[in-house]
């Protein structure tokens, strides 16, 4: 219950600031960027795979935040319209790069029973430990980089930033049914690529 109430309160004081922006209080933009900065970054580094492609592309896709907010009505979450803008600023860059490099994913993802599982990472590891959680996450981030960029993109959105598959629908455009078809897909295309080291996430 508390953590429902905190919840609706963050929700509360976000809508706040958004109101703020609107009318054009930069203080509240500075505000919104201390919020969304890092996971916009980490986000778009997962999807282009180097830091000077990820600054890039955060940075442009924060200044169209800043250019639209007054166009962001509430229809979905905050969230949602945010990683739309990034997803196409990520789009477009792409265009202009015609170029990919490794993805990177610094969890690991939580698929159907069956699959890869999410590691459970003690508080103090021992450096074998972390040698292997390292190992591991680097597999992980080279078995992510070779999938196609779109089951790439439904992976990230859906495992690396906990998004819903409504909220992943109105992102890409898409109807849900063809989210959780390719979702699907990318997950039986992970695991098979990652089958000649799944003993590592015994």
């Amino acid at each position: 219950m508390c953590a429902q109430t905190n919840k609706r309160k963050s929700a509360h004081d976000e809508n706040i600031v958004i109101e703020r922006c609107k009318k054009g209080d930069l203080s509240a933009f500075d505000e919104l960027v201390r919020r969304y900065e890092k996971p916009v970054y980490n986000f778009a580094y997962r999807m282009a795979g180097n830091y000077d492609d990820a600054s890039d592309i955060a940075s442009e896709a924060l200044i169209k935040v800043f250019n639209a907010i007054g166009s962001f009505r509430g229809e979905a979450s905050f969230t949602t319209w945010l990683y739309r803008i990034v997803t196409n600023v990520y789009l477009d860059h792409r265009k202009r790069r015609r170029g990919r490099g490794d993805v990177s994913l610094d969890e690991y993802l939580e698929l159907d029973e069956g699959s890869v599982p999410r590691q459970v990472v003690d508080t103090a590891p021992t450096p074998s430990e972390e040698f292997e959680i390292r190992a591991r996450n680097d597999v992980l981030m080279r078995a992510v980089g070779e999938l196609p960029e779109y089951q790439r993109m439904m992976v990230l959105l859906f495992h690396g930033q906990g998004l819903s598959y409504e909220e992943i629908a109105e992102i890409m455009s898409l109807p849900i049914g063809t989210v959780k078809s390719r979702l699907n897909r990318a997950r039986l295309a992970l695991r098979e690529i990652l089958k000649p080291t799944l003993e590592l996430f015994d």
